[in-house]
């Protein structure tokens, strides 16, 4: 295994353990408020967009041209990656919920009987299955060739991973779990991210003309999250102040530190 494979399922390792984060921060210590947390989300929402463009779509299309395509054709040819990956994403959220009520309806008991419980489970549910797609990000854009890419990717994914595990944490507390349990399921929704990065790695291994598609795919991953997760949640908040600020303070930070690194 390559240092690059190493390290993308290194970096989609912290990525995920982020979560666990989330979990102490509100659970041993004062949750940020309203307001702080769209500023954190709309910095993550920056950081990710400005990582899907200039470590994931941008170098799809250098990668594309490396093996031969045409600029036109490279183009083309990460836009459709792009899209499949959006359109997959799409289509896991809506799978979600019908995956996990046909797994609850086998349980036995309080989980199948109280609408509560049964809620807060999708909802973990949710968050956990859609840590695969994003490891695998993680773990493509490490094997892009540039490290620099790989941790820009990570920091992204990792930073909108902490209000994650905060949720998790937040939603299995009114439950009546200890803190420590809290804490540890949502570090748990969180390292099933190394899994997608190993993912990400064995498909690039496989082969080198998969790289462009494996880029744009996860881009169009990543831009999914943001436009239809994160932005909107924001939104929901915004009586608690903007985070358009933050979002552009994330992406002109990504922007500087893959021109300096990169």
């Amino acid at each position: 295994m390559t240092e690059l494979a190493i390290l993308g399922i290194v970096g989609s390792l912290i990525a995920g353990a982020l979560t666990g984060l989330g979990g102490v921060v509100v659970m041993l210590g004062r949750a940020p408020d309203a307001r702080r947390q769209n500023l954190l989300m709309g910095f993550a929402a920056g950081v990710m967009i400005a990582a899907a463009f200039f470590s994931l779509i941008i170098p799809g299309i250098e990668r594309a041209e490396a093996t031969g395509s045409s600029r036109e054709m490279a183009a083309v040819i990460v836009i459709g990656a792009v899209l499949l990956g959006a359109l997959a994403m799409a289509q896991l959220g809506r799978g979600i919920d019908r995956i996990a009520r046909a797994r609850l309806a086998a349980v036995p008991g309080w989980l199948a009987d109280d609408a509560e419980h049964r809620r807060i489970l999708l909802f973990i549910l949710a968050v956990t299955l859609h840590n695969i797609p994003e490891g695998t990000a993680v773990g493509v854009s490490f094997m892009s060739g540039d490290a620099s890419l790989g941790w820009a990717t990570a920091l992204g994914i990792g930073i909108q991973n902490i209000p994650e595990g905060m949720a998790v944490a937040a939603a299995l507390s009114t439950l009546g779990w200890s803190r420590a349990r809290c804490i540890l399921a949502a570090l748990a929704t969180g390292l099933i991210e190394p899994f997608g990065g190993a993912l990400g790695v064995a498909i690039v291994q496989t082969s080198t003309a998969a790289l462009p598609w494996a880029l744009g795919f996860s881009a169009g991953a990543m831009l999914f999250v943001v436009m239809a997760d994160i932005i909107p949640g924001t939104s929901r908040r915004i009586e608690h102040g903007s985070a358009t600020p933050a979002l552009m303070a994330g992406l002109a930070i990504m922007m500087f530190l893959d021109v300096t690194l990169g």
